[in-house]
């Protein structure tokens, strides 16, 4: 259950300063791609969970149980690929935020960050959030830890705030410093307006590892990975990567059918073979390893797919 949690806490541990980059995925396809190209880590997205399950903006409608069945869908493609996922602010109280915790852990995940907003949360990247107080924060932060203790498990606590933008770095620092010695393992400060306060916010969390969020149109700026691993960053997740990529595809594909009544075939400009047809789609899914999983277990009723 745990394997991925461990094997994320030995990439922490890792002397090798290369940042975890982790996209974002929001639903089994996106999940599937990543880990076609060779991804070693994967990011549930919070934000897109809203918006692929519920159709919804990043305004805390998700529930616990929304997030927990996706978060656990993800981490079940590949068992060794570790899933880093949104866990908002825990949904709660402490009792709440064990308890949410604990059905991350069962699900396989193997990092989750909580944060600072109120229940009635928004994506970080927007304007106007509202904060519990320091004492609150750090009491979800204390209870994910028991949770993790008494599961045994390894899961990596990632302490979120979102205080950089109604009080302050140095408030927002001091929570994050409060969150560590309760047990958080990594700090991530939302909402970094310019390079010197990601650099900044590195220097002064040391030794702690931490993680930078990299949002498509949003307040932070966009910086490579050799960018990050010089600042210091150990974690860097991509959250919006699948979702806006889907989006963009999306229009489109819409508009082409909605103008022209049809949908073209994809054609490999090399060799002129179809791509992106139903059965590749299927094959990136699992396909044949399904088919082959059935026949020898005795199955019979995909011999032919």
């Amino acid at each position: 259950m745990d394997k991925a949690a461990a094997l994320l806490r030995s990439h922490l541990s890792s002397p090798s300063s290369t940042p975890i980059t982790c996209p974002g995925v929001q639903d089994g396809l996106s999940a599937r791609v990543c880990l076609q190209q060779g991804f070693e880590h994967l990011y549930m997205t919070g934000a897109g969970t809203a918006i692929s399950a519920l159709g919804q903006p990043d305004l805390g409608l998700t529930t616990a149980d929304d997030m927990v069945r996706n978060a656990s869908m993800i981490a079940s493609l590949d068992r060794s690929v570790p899933v880093i996922a949104d866990c908002d602010t825990g949904f709660g109280g402490p009792v709440m935020v064990a308890r949410t915790v604990e059905r991350y852990i069962m699900a396989g995940v193997a990092g989750l960050h909580i944060e600072d907003q109120v229940v009635t949360k928004r994506c970080g990247h927007l304007m106007g959030k509202e904060l519990v107080d320091c004492e609150t924060f750090v009491a979800r932060i204390r209870a994910a830890v028991e949770a993790r203790r008494k599961l045994g498990s390894e899961i990596v606590v990632i302490a979120r705030t979102d205080a950089l933008q109604g009080l302050g770095f140095d408030k927002a620092v001091g929570r994050l410093k409060k969150a560590v010695e309760v047990g958080a393992d990594v700090v991530f400060l939302e909402g970094m307006r310019s390079e010197e306060e990601m650099r900044r916010f590195v220097e002064v969390m040391s030794p702690t590892p931490c993680l930078l969020n990299q949002v498509a149109g949003g307040v932070t700026p966009l910086i490579s990975s050799s960018a990050a691993q010089e600042m210091g960053y150990k974690i860097v997740i991509w959250p919006c990567f699948a979702m806006t990529a889907a989006y963009l595809a999306y229009q489109r594909a819409a508009k082409e059918l909605l103008t022209t009544g049809m949908l073209a075939d994809q054609a490999d400009p090399t060799t002129g073979a179809v791509v992106g047809g139903v059965r590749e789609i299927f094959e990136v899914c699992g396909l044949s390893e399904c088919a082959e999983f059935d026949s020898m277990m005795g199955g019979t009723s995909f011999r032919e797919v």
